[in-house]
């Protein structure tokens, strides 16, 4: 049985957990029930947190993996039955659920590993503008790997749309080295060329900004980092779309939280259900959105 130390921290202005065991370490903030970082015992991090991340309420970090619920991207971009769900003014970008604190149901060991379970409570009618009763949890799961699983059940009377994704923040030596393989021959959108529809042409290699939401995504996807020599697998559930983003030079100086040659040292990988990969949840229903994220060296 593995041993696990639980450390409370606080980042600014976060609430936080460092949970460490001689395998591996992860930091989690309450808002969001963000995971911050994770990293193995004697490898580099396999999840990304900026050197100038900001640590502010209201604010998601720009680091680990962001949930982002009940709604991916800017809501104009979402079709039409996302859209309708939510009746407020401002629609923030990615959704509500990143930037309110989440409850801590409990931390317990499960086999050789951890169990971490978090819920929304506001999702359950008190989210302002999203007037929808859904109980909202994740679960992060400790052990070879890190298993994340967003569960959405509607507990109203009325169907309800939603998008989503676990947008993780991956680290890589060096993204103009690395390249992500399972998106052979796959349709994607290039939302950077006015969101025109293409297929990709063997694996994808970084050599500028990217941003594209990958269609009818396989279970498995993989970061290969030569100079590190790893592969870092994504086994995801509940998810037929998948965005790949980095932002490369010129948008990275633009962000505030983001040192300028941040780039360099990240990729993010979205398992998501966007643009047709929509959730449709009746009274009653649920459905669970998950990533297990692994590495093996190369």
């Amino acid at each position: 049985m593995a041993t696990f130390q639980v450390v409370t921290e606080q980042h600014g202005e976060l609430n936080c957990w460092r949970i460490s065991s001689d395998r591996a370490e992860l930091l989690i903030a309450q808002q969001g029930a963000q995971i911050l970082s994770y990293q193995r015992v004697g490898e580099p991090p396999l999840l990304w947190l900026s050197d100038q991340a900001i640590f502010r309420h209201g604010k998601s970090v720009r680091a680990g993996v962001p949930v982002c619920w009940p709604w991916f991207g800017n809501l104009q971009r979402n079709p039409q039955a996302v859209q309708a769900m939510y009746h407020g003014e401002q629609a923030p970008a990615h959704g509500l659920a990143r930037s309110r604190d989440w409850q801590l149901l409990g931390i317990e060991e499960a086999g050789n590993g951890l169990r971490i379970e978090f819920q929304l409570p506001e999702a359950q009618g008190d989210l302002p503008g999203w007037p929808h009763e859904v109980e909202l949890k994740l679960v992060v799961e400790l052990d070879e790997a890190l298993k994340l699983n967003l569960t959405s059940r509607n507990m109203g009377n009325t169907p309800v749309t939603i998008s989503q994704a676990l947008h993780s923040y991956f680290a890589v030596s060096d993204v103009r080295q690395a390249r992500v393989e399972g998106v052979e021959g796959l349709g994607y959108i290039e939302t950077l060329a006015d969101w025109e529809q293409r297929e990709q042409q063997g694996a994808l290699a970084f050599a500028g900004e990217t941003d594209r939401i990958y269609l009818a995504t396989p279970q498995t996807l993989s970061i290969v980092d030569p100079h590190w020599n790893r592969r870092i697998t994504l086994t995801s559930s509940g998810s037929r779309s998948a965005v790949i983003w980095n932002p490369w030079t010129e948008r990275a100086k633009e962000l505030a939280d983001m040192v300028d040659d941040g780039w360099q040292r990240m990729l993010c990988i979205e398992t998501a259900n966007v643009w047709n990969d929509l959730v449709e949840l009746k009274p009653g229903a649920s459905h669970s959105l998950g990533v297990q994220i692994g590495c093996e060296m190369i």
